[in-house]
């Protein structure tokens, strides 16, 4: 796990090793001073040697002033390297989530997956920041003051043969118990960012429906559990300080007692003593700084696992191994004997033995009840999922067969959920063809009747859109998708449900107009309105993932007691 994020520095691996370097020189200049201390209490204090003193003092502020020019460096050096990992980390989680299939972004919560590329990765590089000096320094630093103090005074040195090890156990029973906690402290991060994700998202809603005591109540619950885990969490980590400060002290209560026996006969000097309790806080220091080190890496790596899950989630929509160019050329399309579920190991299929024939350039209308799987067939064209079993083919060939990039290039899909971006309404069409002229961009919204309004937009093609274009109504929003698709000049057009907030004249106008400047485009509309297919080549009714009835508007309006009943409910209600 650790060599494996430590992978992601690349370019900033030079700065950790420059960081190690700084540390370990700062960590060799502080570890003299206890030994020049020594000197100038048993030497020039016990002599009377002022110069000697002066002397030796200097060479102490030296030591001091070298040790915080390097102290500075490994700073800055550590959180250079802590920063660029986070980044890079960052930088590799979001490209992986954007070869994401719907399928595997179904299989993590997007709350979730927007913890793991902001807290977690934080996590990670904050770890490195602060903790690289304490990782590298304490362990120079415990060995270089363990060796010191056993060239000083062997005896006294002992006594850490029984505070190491006590030490070692009570951080080691600490750390046993809060590592599964912080797992479960950055689910209750999820849990919480997905309350707040949902509520924020649909606070027209929430408002509408006077349901804010509600949503609160349902925060409050995922912030207490978020709070109680990271309350037994930090409590046990807690604990760590004081089992540490308790074996320091005994230790140094220990050394007091034993050395000054030692001195009292004369088998120490005084200034031996002193030094040799300078390289005792240091060793005990140095295992503290070791047990706060292990505490931050057992949090990092909960944080790590979490983003190597997604690291290590297997793309299942994926290239052809024998690389493909291939484009769609015409259009055609044919289901065979398609089935579809979007989980494996579910027992029903959401789709079962789907099969049609759409010629190139047609129009297809696909009609049937709410839930009737009518947006799961379409998104299978494009393969934003894989059929279970069967074959969906794309001008003969099995869209297996394609690059995704380059299928996705010639069809465009407008789906139930319209989705604008923070922008303008020119770069949020512009997603549909990046360098389309200023006349490609006209003539698209004068096919999706976007040009009826535009105008009254603060400032045209340039009003700033808010996030999800919330300052445009909802049929003004699906136009503007519908707008955005056809700047693909794509030779697939999907329209799920696409006019549904549009008023039935406009709606008939925008149909009119991609039927004749769209002629040899294959079309799908789903819709359901009997008024939105009935011009449509042929018309397929689904009915619980399956193919009830396949035919014209008359063909059908004849023979198919569904579509019967369909056309005269809407009609009646229309004539009301």
């Amino acid at each position: 796990m650790i060599r494996r994020i430590v992978s992601y520095m690349g370019s900033y691996k030079k700065y950790a090793i420059l960081a190690i370097v700084c540390i370990t020189a700062e960590t060799t200049m502080e570890l003299l001073i206890p030994f020049v201390m020594a000197n100038i209490v048993d030497i020039g204090v016990a002599n009377g040697d002022t110069g000697y003193i002066f002397e030796q003092g200097a060479l102490m502020a030296a030591c001091a002033l070298v040790s915080m020019v390097l102290g500075m460096g490994s700073a800055r050096f550590s959180a250079t390297c802590g920063q660029g990992l986070g980044a890079e980390l960052r930088k590799a989680e979001y490209k992986k989530i954007q070869g994401f299939s719907f399928a595997n972004i179904d299989r993590f919560r997007t709350s979730s997956l927007i913890t793991r590329l902001t807290g977690d990765v934080t996590t990670i590089q904050n770890s490195v920041s602060t903790g690289l000096r304490p990782a590298v320094r304490a362990p120079v630093m415990m060995i270089t003051a363990l060796a010191a103090s056993f060239f000083m005074n062997p005896q006294l040195a002992v006594v850490f043969f029984i505070a190491v090890p006590v030490l070692a156990i009570l951080l080691w029973l600490i750390i046993a118990r809060v590592r599964p906690v912080y797992g479960q402290v950055q689910g209750a991060v999820d849990q919480v960012n997905r309350i707040i994700q949902e509520n924020l998202i649909a606070i027209r809603v929430v408002k509408s429906y006077v349901r804010h005591d509600y949503e609160i109540d349902k925060f409050t619950a995922v912030n207490e559990d978020l709070k109680g885990t990271s309350v037994r969490a930090f409590s046990l980590t807690a604990l760590n300080a004081p089992a540490m400060q308790l074996v320091m002290y005994s230790t140094i209560i220990a050394i007091l007692w034993y050395g000054g026996r030692l001195t009292m006969v004369g088998n120490m000097a005084i200034g031996a003593l002193v030094g040799f309790l300078s390289y005792v806080l240091q060793v005990l220091n140095s295992l503290m700084m070791i047990s706060n080190v292990l505490q931050m890496l057992t949090r990092s790596l909960a944080s790590g696992k979490r983003i190597m899950e997604v690291m290590d989630e297997e793309i299942d929509i994926t290239p052809p191994t024998e690389g493909t160019t291939a484009l769609v050329a015409s259009g055609d399309i044919r289901f065979d004997h398609v089935y579809f579920k979007y989980k494996q190991d579910a027992q029903n299929y959401v789709l079962s033995d789907v099969s049609f024939h759409i010629a190139s350039g047609q129009t297809v209308g696909i009609i049937g009840e709410t839930g009737a799987a009518k947006s799961s067939l379409v998104q299978l064209i494009p393969r934003l999922y894989d059929a279970s079993s069967g074959a969906v083919v794309v001008d003969g060939r099995n869209v297996k067969e394609y690059d995704p990039e380059h299928l996705r290039q010639s069809i465009a899909i407008v789906l139930q959920k319209n989705t604008l971006f923070s922008g303008t309404v020119e770069e949020n069409l512009r997603w549909g063809k990046q360098d389309a002229t200023d006349e490609e961009i006209r003539k698209a919204c004068w096919i999706a009747c976007v040009d009826e309004f535009i105008g009254r937009l603060e400032n045209g093609y340039a009003t700033e859109l808010g996030q999800g274009g919330v300052n445009v109504s909802g049929g003004q929003k699906q136009r503007l998708c519908i707008a955005r698709a056809l700047l693909k000049h794509p030779r697939i057009l999907i329209l799920d449900d696409a006019t549904s907030a549009v008023d039935t004249a406009t709606e008939a106008k925008i149909r009119a107009r991609i039927q004749n400047e769209l002629y040899g485009t294959t079309k799908i509309l789903i819709s359901q309105r009997v008024s939105s297919v009935e011009d449509a080549d042929q018309i397929i009714i689904l009915k619980d993932g399956r193919i009830d009835a396949i035919g014209s508007h008359e063909t059908l309006l004849h023979d198919n007691a569904f579509y019967q009943e369909l056309y005269a409910s809407q009609k009646n209600g229309a004539l009301r």
